[in-house]
């Protein structure tokens, strides 16, 4: 089976491996975002699906857009049976899905059709789902609107973030997608309509979104916190009456308990089992460590000794008390 790949981040790096594990498909080319700059020096870094079939000496191609006919020829002239994209991160046209003599798969990280869009993994934690999944669905000009083809579901644990979730699914996402090749072949693939009525949405994240407010319930702070972890990273700021505003990237850590008596929301309860209780809108939660902006991270006694012990017997509040 000639198989077209299209993929970006390391998510599609880990589907594409499994594919490459395949006997019975031949990649016969790649289809990534251009390189872009990358860190405090802006070098120009490639995507990387890329790094992946440059080693394995696949051709590359990285179009910024399908908009011109040139562009759609890199695909046809390529005469692929089918055309697998994961997390690319371009629009494919319809002269694209309709190049592929099968179309054109995608693995998306949800079980649709709930979370369409591109943060589902983020948006999943973030609303505290217990579960989650991959589906591998027959592209269609919409917004992951096409039939579902194969779904597998996979737990929420407590302690998952969107960097453990994400790996577990790209793993799953490339095991499924070898199992839709293999019944696609077989011509046993199901397509079954998605029900557009249970549909929901999951934006791209906003580095913003990431800010944590204290008076929210403690369980819905978790839930941030992990969501945003790596990107863009959970933090909060303190306002030290001595000094300057101090914001504070945070941990995933746990909920603690209830609060035995009313107290400001962000307001620091001192030391629970060798973590920073904060207090929350019903209960402590527990931050095993911070780091401050410009220095490395430190668990939450050595912050306590190095930055709270100036302000002994003041009350430490941190963040801001509502959302923007």
């Amino acid at each position: 089976m000639r198989i077209v790949f299209m993929g970006t981040p390391g998510f599609a790096a880990t589907v594409l491996e499994s594919i490459l594990s395949w006997p019975q498909g031949e990649v016969v080319g790649v289809f990534t975002q251009p390189d872009r700059p990358a860190g405090r020096g802006g070098k120009m870094r490639p995507p990387e699906v890329k790094q992946l079939a440059l080693a394995r000496g696949l051709p590359v191609f990285q179009p910024l857009t399908f908009k011109g006919e040139d562009n759609v020829r890199l695909v046809t002239d390529l005469a692929p049976d089918v055309a697998v994209v994961a997390a690319y991160g371009l629009i494919l046209p319809q002269a694209v899905l309709d190049a592929p003599r099968y179309g054109c798969l995608n693995v998306h990280a949800s079980l649709l059709p709930k979370y369409r869009g591109a943060a589902p993994i983020q948006r999943a934690i973030l609303d505290g789902e217990l579960s989650t999944g991959i589906t591998i669905m027959q592209m269609d000009a919409g917004l992951d609107t096409g039939a579902i083809c194969l779904q597998q579901t996979l737990i929420i644990g407590y302690h998952d973030t969107a960097a453990t979730l994400h790996d577990e699914l790209a793993a799953m996402g490339g095991t499924l997608l070898v199992k839709a090749l293999e019944r696609l072949e077989q011509g046993t693939l199901p397509r079954i309509p998605q029900n557009n009525d249970r549909a929901t949405y999951a934006p791209k994240l906003r580095k913003e979104e990431g800010e944590i407010f204290w008076n929210q319930p403690a369980m819905a702070i978790h839930n941030r916190i992990r969501a945003m972890h790596p990107w863009p990273g959970p933090y909060t700021f303190w306002h030290p009456s001595d000094g300057e505003v101090i914001r504070l990237s945070l941990t995933p850590g746990v909920v603690g308990d209830a609060l035995s008596e009313p107290v400001a929301p962000g307001t620091v309860l001192g030391l629970t089992d060798d973590q920073l209780a904060v207090a929350c809108a019903d209960k402590a939660y527990l931050l095993p460590s911070l780091c401050p902006a410009g220095r490395c991270s430190m668990d939450a006694r050595a912050f306590i000794n190095g930055y709270l012990s100036r302000t002994a017997g003041e009350a430490v509040i941190l963040g801001r008390s509502h959302p923007l």
